[in-house]
């Protein structure tokens, strides 16, 4: 697969559909997502649009839609509400629109659930009360537990979310506007995608206390709970640290584990691009599937 030949398309629009293109516009962008509760979130800036574009976007416009990559690898990386809009001006010259913008943010800090099931509702009709009306994405296989007696389910939907992963030793998030729910011990069905020096990775990646951590070219199928390969060979191992406590050596600290057959998952990638500049990358995290069922069972979300 060619990484040559940039390409960006960034669509600002209304709830009822009506948007406008600006992707002609010089265009930067930071986006963060995680597996966790938690939205995701993106700055983006818009530079040199007319008075009238940025008053328009003021006025009509709430969702945000970002795709980038190159002609050959090109998809969504972003697609969320906009939480705040700002103008200013980087030079003498250059004026800008500075977009902040959440991914699932409505749902998860406004969605509330008020409904009764009945003796028998398995946890799949739990997650479908609970997410309303918000689209669905992946959702595992929830197995054929069901309720030994009726449940009322009243309060925030994210509690009653968190509840059914939890139940299910699995995380939920959203993802692009849609709900995902992944096991623990499992991995997102899409393409695995292979990192090394002719695929786009840049540097060295490293062992770290939080993970495996790498840097790559911008690429899209790049998915929250996907599968990644990297060959341990090209990564440079952690220097363990211990000190003396009362002439008994303790270990500081504790990095990752690395993946027998190389196979790790995607728990959280951040882009960072410049249409007319140098960023074009993407910094990302995975764990081994034995570690990251640990780190989830281990932290509690608030």
């Amino acid at each position: 697969m060619n990484q040559y030949n940039r390409k960006c398309n960034l669509i600002l629009s209304s709830a009822g559909g009506n948007g406008i293109d600006v992707s002609q516009m010089r265009i930067t962008f930071v986006i963060k997502k995680g597996d966790t509760q938690s939205p995701n979130e993106a700055e983006i800036k818009v530079y040199n649009l007319s008075d009238s574009t940025v008053n328009q976007v003021r006025k009509e416009f709430s969702n945000v839609m970002l795709q980038a990559g190159y002609v050959e690898n090109y998809g969504v990386i972003f697609n969320g509400t906009v939480r705040q809009i700002k103008t200013g001006r980087e030079n003498g010259t250059d004026t800008y629109l500075h977009i902040f913008a959440s991914d699932g943010d409505e749902h998860y800090n406004f969605a509330v659930v008020n409904t009764t099931l009945a003796a028998g509702a398995s946890q799949d009709d739990q997650i479908n009360a609970a997410a309303g009306s918000t689209p669905k994405g992946y959702i595992a296989p929830t197995g054929s537990e069901k309720l030994p007696r009726g449940k009322v389910m009243y309060g925030m939907s994210r509690d009653y979310l968190r509840q059914s992963a939890e139940s299910t030793d699995s995380s939920w998030s959203i993802q692009d506007g849609k709900l995902q729910i992944v096991p623990l011990s499992g991995l997102l069905p899409s393409q695995a995608v292979v990192l090394n020096s002719k695929s786009g990775l840049i540097d060295t990646p490293t062992q770290e206390n939080g993970g495996i951590n790498a840097r790559c070219l911008l690429n899209p199928m790049l998915k929250i709970g996907g599968k990644v390969i990297i060959n341990q060979e090209d990564i440079a191992a952690a220097t363990i640290k211990t000190v003396n406590k009362k002439d008994k050596k303790e270990t500081v600290d504790k990095p990752a584990s690395f993946s027998a057959d190389g196979q790790y998952k995607l728990i959280q990638v951040e882009y960072q691009g410049d249409t007319r500049g140098n960023d074009w990358y993407c910094d990302i995290i995975c764990l081994d599937l034995d570690a990251t069922v640990k780190a989830d069972k281990s932290v509690k979300e608030k």
